[in-house]
Parts: C-alpha cells; structure tokens; sequence
C-alpha cells in the first residue's frame, strides 16, 4: 500500500509540473514572443514562422501538433515503445495552449507588457518563462519534443552530442526566417530591415533559453548525501528502499563514547526528495541522528551518466 500511494501520488506530482511547466512555455510564447513576431529555435520556432508566413490562418499550435506527432511516429521505430509518456502529454497540451492562448488573452494585456516594452524586454521575459517552463518539464523526464528528439535519433546511430546538434538546428530554422515572407497580424509586410533584426532577437533568445534551461536543470538534479545512525536502522532502510525507491548502503561502525557497535546507513538522493526522505525518518524514529551534506557530482544509476 505504501508504494502504491507514492507511485499515484508520485505520478500526479510530476505530471502536474510538466502542467506548469508547458504553461510557462506557452504563455511566454503567446504573451511576448508571437505578439513581436519574433522567431526561436525549435518546432515551435518553425511553426511561428509558418504563422506568420500564412497571414496567421495556421496558426502555431496546429503545425506544432503536426510536425510533433510526426517526429514522434519516428522517434517510436527508432528509440523505441518506452518513449516517455509525459512528452505526448506535453506536446499535446502545449499544441492545445500554443491556439488557445493567443485568442483568449486581451489585446491590451499584450500591448501594454509585451508591444510597448520592445522587442528586447519581449525576447529576454519570453526567453525567461520558456527556458523554465522546459526546464520544469524536463526535471520529472518530460520534454516539449521537437528537435530533442531529431538529435536523440541521430545519436542513437552517430557519436554527435545532442546538444551541439540541437544548437545547430536552431540557428538554421532562425536563419531561414529571412528567407520565408512574414506578415504581422494586421496583415502587413515585415520588411527585409527587421526581419535581420529579428534573426538577432532570435539568436539572443536561444542563449537566454538554454542559460534558464541549464540552471533550472542543475538546481533540479542537485543530490545530498546521508548519513543515519539509529537502532532502528533495518526499518529506515527497508522503507528507503521499499517506498522511495532509493539505494541504501549499510557501513559498520564504532561509537567511541559508548565504545559499542553501531550500523550507519548512508543514502544518496536527490535534493528535491530530501524532505520526503527526513519524514519518513522521523516517522519511524524520532531520536535518530543523521547529516546531511551536498555533493557536487554523483553518477550513476538513477543519477548522472559519466560522458565520453
């Protein structure tokens, strides 16, 4: 019963982050970013393109829909069944909102914080909210799509980093706005002038988003290290490992005051799980001491992969 408590409680938790986090994507999108006519990188910085190509009769969360589910066909063959849930939850959502959004926020809230702020203040408040709203989606293994998973299936068959990869993909679909014709939404032809600056705004917003996205990233997959003394230590480590899902390592050791034998359980886990963690300890013995230290770098199963 436990476990399955933390699972479904687990599962909602995570799946009302990738929420958030898709909401926080979706708006800066919407709010600051399509308003401008601005361009990034990514699906969704293809289908603002087409957007604005089409005078706004396809509209952004239509060919994101499309070209998303597409890649994931692909991505099914390729990576395999096992890919992630939460992304087609994501993807679905955010295709949904990306339509939505632009219709039902007033005009005078866009005008007044993102049109008269400037294109700058628009691409650095956009770049911020989807650089987070990826990030959260990410920490609890979602992701937007797009090209994520274009560079995971060229890795599986060639040693290119995914990152570098995604970066490249980025500033060509940047680059190849200058090449589309653009309209804004009263219809009005964006001239050859802007649309450079535009491209500029666009290579701004790929820096902003993956500087957020980093820092989100790390603060989500910081770990702490344990270590508990209690002579209840069979059931604190039964729990850990029963209900959290984590490893437990049982050391010998001495207490030189008492001059007795003593078992202490070291446990490393993520920061975001510790309060968890310290709650299950409490329940089972009030009285135990433990520390509790950062670590900069664990690697291995459940954490960080060593690279090549």
């Amino acid at each position: 019963m436990p476990i399955l408590k933390k699972t479904l409680l687990g599962t909602v938790r995570e799946y009302a982050v990738v929420t958030f986090g898709i909401l926080l994507y979706v708006l800066g999108w919407s709010i600051f970013l399509v308003s401008n006519n601005l361009v990034g990188g990514g699906v969704t910085g293809i289908s603002a393109i087409i957007q604005y190509a089409t005078h706004g009769l396809i509209k952004v969360g239509y060919s994101y829909f499309v070209i998303n589910a597409g890649l994931l066909i692909a991505a099914l063959f390729v990576l395999g069944f096992g890919f992630g849930g939460k992304t087609v939850y994501a993807i679905v959502i955010a295709s949904v909102g990306l339509n939505v959004f632009q219709t039902v926020i007033p005009a005078d809230f866009i005008q007044a914080i993102a049109l008269d702020n400037g294109k700058l203040m628009s691409t650095i408040m956009g770049g911020i909210m989807v650089g987070v709203g990826i990030g959260l989606t990410m920490s609890v293994g979602g992701s937007t799509g797009g090209t994520d998973i274009i560079a995971l299936m060229v890795n599986k068959y060639h040693n290119v980093s995914p990152g570098r990869l995604i970066l490249y993909m980025d500033v060509v679909i940047i680059l190849s706005s200058l090449l589309v014709p653009s309209y804004t939404a009263d219809g009005q032809s964006v001239p050859l002038v802007e649309k450079l600056t535009t491209v500029v705004y666009g290579f701004i917003l790929i820096v902003i988003n993956s500087t957020v996205l980093d820092y989100v990233i790390a603060g989500s997959r910081q770990s702490v290290q344990l270590f508990i003394l209690s002579k209840k230590y069979s059931e604190i480590a039964d729990a850990i490992t029963r209900d959290l899902h984590r490893g437990v390592t049982v050391l010998n050791g001495k207490g030189w005051y008492t001059r007795s034998d003593t078992e202490v359980l070291m446990v490393i886990t993520r920061k975001t799980d510790l309060n968890i963690l310290l709650r299950y300890i409490r329940a089972i013995d009030p009285d135990a001491f433990l520390s509790v230290s950062s670590v900069t770098g664990v690697y291995g199963k459940g954490f960080e992969t060593i690279k090549k």
